[in-house]
């Protein structure tokens, strides 16, 4: 029953929660106004203990609540607040967040329909836009992944693509919100620091990542409708530019090219399918060694040193009854072990 409670409690914390963030109330603000709901009143000193921050800083968001209608002066001590009924107080404004978003989704139904007339009349040229600037490149990466509903698909380079592929906070909220990614990176990424680490906590949440020895170009596509590659795929011009392509032939062409990509990449990620006496590192161990990194590579990206990344290949070899490294990839493969 205690377990029920508890999380009752936190239930009707995050709704609460949800309902003042959708008023513009978060941090401070929402932590001062829940801790006055559940007393009859409270003084600036009270608020301050409870909340665990100033009075100076409680004095100035009671003031700002007082200002919003959310708290009121108790009647028979002014100097302590009581909080206006959530009802009386939140309704309004929460009629007036759903007006806006209704609008605002109505205005852009109409500027989309006005794109896609435009588009359709677009110049065989015009299915491409050039983006000018690494900050512009960057800002249309992002753009692309938070318009996307149902797929992202990508290639990434040995270097740094578009943004890092730590770094990238709309993969993070699109992942949240359903959209699956799919994604082809060269070899020479798997030494990127943390990369296989990463890989393997967005496979967590529905991202797929595969292989191949090299790849003609960055690129990102979103959905079946808009991708973007760089104007320079390698060297110094990199980050020069990017194009927009808008469907079109070319688009497809850009799509067919990930599919074929992605039908022949390996999947690095080990299996369950080791023998007995072995765990997951020596299946990623196997993978990252099948692929053509170093020892030093390989023992960079799992954590472990060179002499135990040969202990461990000594171990397989000698499970797999084998003599040469060359043998036990044959063998490997052909047990199931990657």
């Amino acid at each position: 029953m205690s377990v029920i409670r508890h999380d009752d409690a936190r239930a009707e914390q995050s709704s609460m929660a949800h309902v003042l963030d959708a008023v513009g109330l978060a941090g401070e603000h929402a932590a001062v106004y829940r801790s006055i709901l559940g007393v009859p009143s409270a003084s600036v000193d009270e608020v301050a203990r409870s909340v665990g921050c100033t009075p100076a800083n409680a004095r100035r968001i009671i003031d700002e609540l007082e200002g919003l209608g959310l708290l009121a002066r108790q009647a028979s001590a002014h100097e302590r607040v009581v909080a206006s009924p959530p009802a009386l107080a939140l309704r309004p404004k929460l009629l007036e967040r759903e007006r806006r978003l209704t609008a605002a989704h109505e205005a852009l139904l109409e500027l989309s329909e006005l794109y896609r007339e435009g588009a359709g009349r677009r110049e065989a040229p015009d299915v491409v836009d050039v983006v000018i600037g690494a900050d512009a490149v960057r800002q249309r990466f992002g753009q692309l992944q938070a318009a996307a509903t149902e797929q992202v698909r990508g290639f990434v380079l040995s270097d740094v693509a578009f943004t890092d592929f730590t770094e990238n906070e709309e993969e993070d909220r699109a992942l949240a919100r359903g959209v699956r990614y799919r994604i082809v990176a060269e070899n020479g990424a798997l030494e990127r620091s943390g990369f296989i680490a990463e890989a393997r906590a967005v496979a967590e949440r529905g991202e797929q990542v595969r292989v191949l020895p090299r790849l003609p170009t960055r690129m990102i596509i979103a959905d079946d409708q808009m991708a973007l590659l760089p104007m320079h795929s390698r060297g110094d011009g990199r980050a020069s530019g990017a194009l927009l392509v808008h469907p079109s032939g070319l688009l497809d062409l850009a799509i067919a090219a990930f599919e074929e990509s992605w039908a022949v990449a390996t999947d690095f990620l080990s299996t369950d399918d080791l023998p007995a006496g072995h765990d997951a590192i020596d299946g990623d161990l196997l993978k990252l060694l099948l692929l053509g990194l170093t020892d030093g590579a390989a023992g960079a990206q799992l954590g472990i040193s060179v002499r135990t990344v040969q202990r461990r290949v000594a171990e397989l070899m000698e499970t797999a009854d084998v003599a040469t490294r060359i043998q036990l990839g044959a063998e490997a493969v052909r047990r199931g072990w990657v």
